[in-house]
């Protein structure tokens, strides 16, 4: 490259980086400005401003006739909702999953509903009576529309799925007959995992029911330890002199060291299912398709579901995004690549440059480019590799504050969905929605300061009568209630995932504005992995806000319990006909109680459960013969981890084995041998129980194990999330019986654990 070339490539990748930043956050600050503007004219009385706002209060007062409700009684009211209600229970009963007649029935209601309220809502609700009011008033509507258009976006969407399982079978025929077999490099970026997290990867990759494949550890903290594995392990190992760019430039300079046909990427802690490929590279007969994703599972509860003690029941949160919204974004040609778990043509991610380096979620806009070029990018719905979730409620936060900065850096990037060319409006469509679920954790942190507005200033947000929400809220609410749940294929409940989106509103709601005004202020932070703990621990920096919010709630639920009460007395700072209007409905009082009963949720999630074990155990049924001296007993594991197992054993008395002796283990469906010992042993009269732990592991027996653990096709299933009812359940009983008061024994076991 000559001296002009280069200082017009710099001039030119400035320009992608500045100039669209200055761009997009002067329109942001023109939009505050000129609203700030408007409020100042309005609360300072000038005449224009108020006497169109006077204007607009008269419209809110005087709806339209065919908005107005119906002259009935009460309980009549009531009648449309059990009705709707109940046909559409009747259809989630008929049709226990979402079938393309039943999806479209059911997502046609919840469209109707939701711009009938959404209607209601702008055209008689808006309490423009004073500027106060107003003020409130206006921002509660604008943060209820961030969520519905989002809301009416992906409804519009469900309208449509695509399930590939079915096509994946018949593109497989070729990869098992072995007539389609292209190269494949298997890349493998690691920056400060432990190494025996690397360790599975790297035997789950070399397990692959594949010919053609090498695997590459790409070590971009260069540590001789990490080295070392690759060697003993027998796959390939790079560096390079610097880390910039993060994980897309470490990728980037792998690339320019392979020469495989198609590239494989996994995450440092992610473990391919021994049918990976064969699942996935007979998409690539077809010369569009240039990238395959598969879901991300995980094979440790997630902090969040940990932390409550409900790690059985509450399935991760990115099962929603790979059980829904990941069908519809195919069905639209707006798959997302997750960054790992993933196939990808390099001819393809040649054409567009390699993996994106101009922003913190390469993976994502990399996809961008690939679709806007013309290829197809195709979702297959089959979980084929596990990971590790984040294990403490500080990592989570990590990760998802920058899963937000890096998507909305598309802002700020030439890679904008909404505005590169090449993509059809529906795949913008599909990029929007994605876009606008970041900008809810605004509005999900404004819900709970609204009646905090309206206890401590007075304030009405919403000038609705008993009737009218009887008539409009309440269908709407109920409907999208019962369907949630249905339509995400049970992977979460609408209670249990407005607690999700709690517990973290603060930091990604401040995430959302600094990146608005600054996309580029902070680099790539890796999510700590492998990490242990033996006390509970209380994340005071995430809790604070909460805190603070949970004692201003608790007393704004104190002021609104004297206004309920006092009957026939309207509130003091407001004009008496909308207080007596609004007395039926009482929004501050049970709003109060809905944010602080949520509340104590997000601040028991706060409080990290001990992880006294780097390992996973899991729950695996193998019949086991143990070698005890001269002496053999059968039995059966419970639970096996890389370290261990437990055994019940079918001989009611086994004294022996009381005195920790060594013992031999013979796996009998695997054909394995592993020499142990017992470190806990359970005499039950009926069946014994034994914790044994594994020592003097060759690395042909660790293979063995971990591929028994994470490799077997098929084994990572998906897990039914409680519904509405039990969520509700749950949420009481844990409020009732917190896991930090009453897990006594997780601490002994901790602390048993770290001492030993």
């Amino acid at each position: 490259m000559t001296s002009q070339q280069f200082k017009q490539f710099f001039s030119v990748s400035r320009w992608k980086r500045v100039a669209y930043p200055q761009v997009a956050t002067w329109v942001m600050l023109s939009v505050v400005i000129v609203s700030g503007a408007i409020s100042a004219a309005w609360f300072t009385g000038q005449g224009t401003i108020s006497t169109i706002f006077r204007q607009l209060n008269m419209l809110q007062e005087s709806p339209p006739m065919w908005i107005e409700v119906p002259m009935m009684v009460g309980h009549y009211l009531l009648f449309w909702t059990v009705l709707l209600w109940l046909g559409v229970l009747l259809i989630t009963k008929v049709s226990p999953r979402p079938q393309p007649w039943s999806r479209v029935f059911v997502v046609g209601i919840l469209l109707v509903l939701t711009i009938r309220y959404l209607l209601w809502r702008s055209l008689t609700t808006l309490n423009l009576s004073t500027p106060l009011n107003g003020a409130f008033s206006i921002g509660l509507f604008v943060l209820e529309l961030l969520m519905l258009a989002g809301s009416i976006i992906q409804l519009t969407l469900l309208l449509r799925v695509r399930d590939r399982r079915s096509e994946a079978d018949h593109a497989s025929i070729n990869v098992l007959n072995h007539t389609f077999t292209p190269t494949v490099d298997i890349l493998i970026p690691t920056y400060n995992e432990p190494t025996f997290i690397l360790k599975r990867t790297i035997i789950g990759c070399q397990a692959l029911d594949y010919p053609h494949k090498r695997i590459y550890l790409l070590d971009d903290t260069r540590r001789s330890q990490v080295q070392e594995l690759a060697e003993e392990l027998g796959c390939e190992y790079l560096t390079r002199p610097d880390n910039r760019h993060a994980k897309a430039g470490n990728l980037n300079h792998a690339i320019m060291h392979t020469t495989g046909e198609l590239i494989v990427v996994f995450d440092a802690d992610f473990v391919p299912t021994q049918n990976f490929l064969t699942r996935t590279v007979g998409f690539f007969q077809q010369p569009q398709v240039a990238l395959v994703q598969t879901p991300q599972t995980f094979y440790n509860p997630d902090p969040i579901a940990y932390n409550l003690g409900l790690e059985d029941i509450l399935t991760p949160e990115e099962e929603v995004f790979y059980r829904q919204i990941q069908p519809f974004r195919d069905a639209a040609g707006g798959v997302i690549c997750s960054g790992t778990s993933f196939v990808v043509r390099r001819s393809a991610l040649a054409e567009i440059g390699d993996f994106f380096t101009e922003s913190l979620s390469e993976d994502y806009f990399t996809g961008i480019r690939l679709a806007a070029s013309g290829y197809q990018l195709v979702y297959l719905n089959e979980k084929l590799s596990a990971g590790l979730a984040a294990e403490n409620i500080a990592a989570q936060a990590l990760q998802r504050v920058r899963w937000a900065q890096g998507t909305l850096q598309a802002f700020f990037i030439q890679a904008n969905p909404l505005t590169i060319r090449g993509l059809r409006p529906i795949q913008r469509l599909a990029h929007l929605e994605g876009l606008l679920h970041w900008f809810t954790s605004i509005s999900r942190l404004g819900f709970l300061l609204i009646p905090l507005a309206y206890a401590f200033l007075g304030v009405i947000p919403i000038r609705a009568t008993t009737a009218e929400a009887l008539y409009y809220f309440i269908p709407y609410y109920f409907v999208q209630l019962t369907t949630t749940a249905w339509l995400n294929h049970r992977s979460r409940s609408a209670l249990l995932a407005d607690i999700y989106s709690l517990v973290l509103c603060f930091p990604l709601a401040l995430t959302v504005i600094q990146t608005l005004l600054n996309p580029f202020s902070k680099g790539f932070n890796v999510t700590p992995k492998g990490e242990t703990s033996d006390r509970f621990t209380f994340n005071l920096q995430l809790a604070l806000p909460l805190i603070v919010l949970f004692c201003a709630s608790a007393l704004s639920l104190w002021m609104n319990l004297g206004v309920y009460t006092m009957s026939g007395m309207a509130h003091p700072n407001v004009p008496s006909d909308i207080a007596e209007q609004f007395k039926g409905l009482s929004l501050g009082l049970f709003w109060s109680l809905y944010n602080l009963l949520m509340l104590s949720i997000s601040l028991l999630i706060l409080i990290d459960a001990p992880r006294p074990s780097r390992h996973e155990w899991f729950q695996l049924r193998r019949t086991v013969r143990l070698q005890v001296d001269d002496r053999q007993f059968w039995g059966m594991t419970t639970v096996i981890s890389e370290v261990g197992a437990e055994i019940v054993l079918t001989q009611k008395s086994v004294p022996e084995l009381l005195d920790l002796r060594p013992v031999t283990i013979e796996i009998m469906e695997e054909n394995l041998h592993l020499q142990a010992h017992v470190t806990i042993s359970n005499p039950q009269p009926e069946f014994p129980t034994l914790r044994v732990t594994f020592e003097g592991l060759d690395l042909s027996q660790q293979r063995r194990l971990i591929e028994l653990l994470f490799c077997r096709a098929g084994q990572w299933k998906s897990r039914c999330a409680p519904g509405e009812v039990r969520s509700l359940w749950l949420l009481f009983r844990i409020l009732l019986k917190p896991r930090v008061i009453f897990d006594r024994q997780t601490r002994i076991h901790a602390i048993a654990v770290a001492q030993s």
